[in-house]
């Protein structure tokens, strides 16, 4: 899905396509039809973006063939779909029935991260449709913070270096243009925009940039504009923006509040919380078992007695809340999408919709059939798409 910026940018929208499972590039072509043609079907729109998630088996695949690659392109061309964004975070295995921290693994100070990164910039080059300025890889930012010394650190910045000559060096062959962005993540060595900032600090930034996951912003209390005034303060682009939205819960001393809570205590993915105090300061657990009830729960109240409200890094849909006492960060989404691509500039022109949890929501919220969550993912980007048309964007004809 296209829209129009009033300065007259084409902004790109797709949901990414790593809530399904599987590894394979049949896998990959399955889901075309299963998944992503009811989406677009389901939004009556003639062309859907698709924000694709190659496993590394895939992307090595298409990478080394370019006429499977090809044949790709025309499976999509054919099916009203186009690409131009590839999330690259995870290695392989993401809908697996336990993945938490794995996650993370191969990291920046090791060559098989490269050589996936690569071959997904290498993939997306030849998937990009012909109009398109640009595309866009999405990738973790260095790696789970322990253990991390500077060793590693140094390790993963020659590899950036190495991508910034490979995506050149993709650039001179083919004429298109890959650009890699780092997604901060709470927990990880890159967790905020600061942090981005100062990490990122000497990386060729006409190749290497910021993918900024809102669910991930909101969890860390960011503010929007100011994350986006911070990282073009540093010369750094914001490469792509995943839309997303994470749990708030208000006053975590309350009995429903808790088990309300529960409820996302689930065993595939890490589910980070955040605190903020009244005075800003933030406190920190990894998961959400361990901020309910481990050995060292999260703090609840702050110095002056006043709850300290939490947010959860758990994907929940973009087009409604859960269940009261909860709510999700839609707040903070579309302010968002306003510092983002409101106003007189839009600073990323690739928007994706992530929410990759649907399995593992709670049981009330899951979708039963195959065509449920098709028609729940159309309904996110269907409410994307409103946000920004009333932010004044236009779909184009």
């Amino acid at each position: 899905m296209r829209l129009l910026h009033a300065d007259g940018t084409v902004v790109h929208l797709a949901y990414c396509t790593n809530v399904h499972a599987g590894d394979s590039l049949d896998d990959v072509l399955a889901h075309l039809d299963r998944f992503v043609l009811p989406v677009r079907k389901h939004l009556g729109s003639d062309l859907l973006g698709v924000g694709l998630w190659l496993a590394a088996p895939a992307a090595h695949e298409l990478a080394q063939d370019a006429t499977a690659t090809n044949g790709l392109r025309r499976a999509l061309t054919h099916r009203g779909l186009e690409t131009v964004t590839l999330n690259g975070f995870p290695y392989r295995g993401f809908q697996e029935p336990v993945v938490k921290q794995r996650v993370y693994h191969p990291d920046w100070s090791e060559q098989e991260r490269l050589d996936y990164t690569v071959d997904c910039a290498a993939v997306l080059a030849q998937l990009l449709p012909d109009d398109a300025a640009r595309g866009s890889v999405s990738t973790l930012p260095f790696a789970w913070r322990t253990p991390w010394d500077g060793g590693q650190h140094q390790a993963a910045l020659d590899n950036l270096g190495r991508l910034s000559d490979a995506l050149e060096g993709m650039e001179t062959r083919t004429g298109r243009v890959v650009r890699v962005g780092l997604e901060p993540e709470p927990g990880c060595v890159v967790e905020t925009t600061a942090e981005a900032v100062e990490r990122l600090a000497g990386v060729n930034a006409e190749r290497i940039g910021v993918s900024l996951d809102l669910c991930h912003l909101a969890v860390g209390f960011e503010d929007p504009a100011e994350a986006r005034d911070r990282i073009a303060g540093a010369g750094l682009p914001v490469t792509k923006a995943q839309i997303s939205a994470a749990v708030h819960a208000d006053d975590p001393t309350d009995p429903a509040t808790r088990r309300a809570l529960a409820e996302f205590d689930e065993v595939r993915f890490l589910h980070q919380v955040r605190g903020r105090h009244t005075d800003g300061s933030i406190s920190a657990r990894d998961d959400l078992p361990e901020a309910l009830g481990g050995s060292d729960p999260l703090e609840e109240l702050s110095d002056d007695g006043s709850a300290v409200p939490w947010r959860v890094h758990f994907h929940v849909p973009l087009d409604l809340d859960p269940e009261p006492p909860l709510r999700a960060t839609r707040d903070h989404t579309v302010a968002s999408l306003d510092a983002l691509v409101g106003g007189e500039h839009a600073v990323t022109d690739h928007l994706e919709v992530e929410t990759y949890t649907w399995g593992v929501l709670p049981d009330a919220a899951r979708p039963r059939t195959d065509d449920d969550l098709s028609r729940r993912i159309a309904g996110e980007i269907a409410w994307v798409r409103d946000q920004l048309l009333d932010l004044g964007l236009k779909e184009t004809p």
